[in-house]
């Protein structure tokens, strides 16, 4: 450790998550910026005061840009508009901004609920949002929305693909009227219009970021899908005009993950397996694992995460699955006595196949998409990337075959 700590340990589960590290935009003079900034992942309270409630009082008499309008900016700057002097939003693509409707739980509906009622709340949801059709909507939020209405539906492939374009445009259509419904200024109002469909890019919900282009103190500095210019030391520059600013928030979001360099697959930390082999040096061809828990010649080493297997946007979803999935392991190899859990040469590069074998006609949807993390930033198909290191079919088939590998006695994998 980074306290001289040497740990024994008989496994190693990586579990660091998928937005652990900061991301700062690549914009020329970055560096040169003399006043306050910082990210919103380490938010400076001390500088705007307030709390995660709000309350940033100490903007008053500050003039800040939001770098961003992602997940992350469509939280924060309602509540940097209600505070500062002045507000610049700077923008490279709009977010999709639905309604939130929060609501209260009813307390008859929770004494009403079933053992088991929040594994087919989930189970619904994520196959709903990725495709499977269902008889019912069980969670009925913004995310269900588009394909509410497809539940049960009884049609070819292409027939079904069809139907749920159409659902996407009406949906994405409703979150276009909502802007001109909210934004009082039609110039305003047509650069916060998403043009793309509904999970090209996160979809975000909130009651308050559109409102907040209507205070006088707020700009949105539109660059068109290209960012800024660059910093001065006093602001930044866009179309040759200059912001002076007292405050950047690099509302920027995180590094996903999406190259296979060393530090984006080691989460800054060597791992050495057998031989004296890095990970790094294992993996730079790509990822091989099998199911994308274990890889050969790392022996007791397991990842959580989403490469080689399958995620959701309920991350507790997979994230249970995995956790269990991992624990019928162990389990196993308790049971038999072994001390060494990895997996044969052979099951890796079979399901490395299986991997890279997917149908890719994701990436036709991908490739007309504004660039983002999930399409890697525009780079669809021109590396291996995240979005190729994943189970084609989608999550609940996965975890499904994953189940089904453990009861057929988990071939492939050796324990020792």
């Amino acid at each position: 450790t980074d306290r001289n700590d040497a740990i024994r340990a008989r496994y190693v589960i990586q579990t660091n998550g998928l937005l652990d590290r900061p991301k700062l935009p690549g914009i020329e003079g970055i560096g040169m910026f003399r006043g306050h900034s910082f990210h919103t992942s380490r938010w400076d309270f001390a500088y705007t005061g307030g709390d995660s409630h709000g309350g940033l009082a100490k903007l008053a008499d500050k003039r800040v840009a939001v770098i961003g309008t992602g997940a992350s900016a469509i939280q924060v700057v309602p509540h940097v508009a209600q505070h500062a002097s002045q507000l610049f939003v700077v923008q490279r693509t709009p977010s999709s901004v639905d309604e939130r409707g929060n609501a209260p739980t009813k307390p008859e509906w929770v004494e009403g609920l079933a053992p088991g009622w929040h594994r087919r709340r989930r189970e619904n949801f994520v196959s709903l949002t990725s495709g499977i059709a269902q008889d019912e909507d069980l969670v009925g939020d913004g995310w269900t929305d588009a394909v509410r209405n497809l539940g049960g539906f009884n049609a070819s492939p292409g027939e079904l693909g069809l139907a749920m374009e159409i659902a996407d445009f009406r949906k994405m259509n409703s979150i276009r009227e909502r802007v001109d419904a909210v934004v009082e200024e039609a110039d305003v109002a047509a650069s916060l219009k998403p043009w793309y469909r509904q999970f090209c890019k996160r979809p975000t919900f909130n009651d308050d970021y559109l409102p907040a282009f209507n205070r006088p103190n707020v700009e949105l500095i539109d660059t068109d899908g290209q960012g800024i210019d660059h910093f001065t030391e006093t602001g930044f520059v866009f179309a040759g005009r200059h912001f002076p600013v007292d405050c950047v928030i690099f509302a920027t979001g995180f590094d996903y993950g999406t190259s296979y360099t060393p530090s984006a697959r080691q989460k800054g930390h060597p791992i050495i397996g057998r031989g004296n082999v890095s990970l790094a040096d294992a993996w730079r061809d790509g990822l091989r694992t099998l199911h994308g828990f274990y890889s050969n010649g790392f022996p007791n080493l397991i990842y959580m995460g989403g490469s080689q297997n399958a995620v959701s946007f309920v991350t507790t979803y997979y994230l249970d699955e995995q956790a269990e999935h991992i624990a019928a392991v162990l389990g196993e190899a308790a049971a038999r006595g072994a001390t060494v859990v990895e997996p044969s040469p052979e099951a890796e590069a079979d399901w490395v196949a299986t991997i890279r074998a997917k149908d890719n006609s994701i990436h036709d949807f991908q490739r007309d998409c504004t660039p983002g993390f999930y399409n890697e930033e525009g780079n669809v198909g021109t590396v291996i990337s995240r979005v190729d290191e994943m189970y084609g079919p989608g999550p609940i088939p996965f975890y499904t075959l994953i189940r089904a590998w453990r009861a057929d006695g988990m071939r492939g994998l050796c324990f020792n």
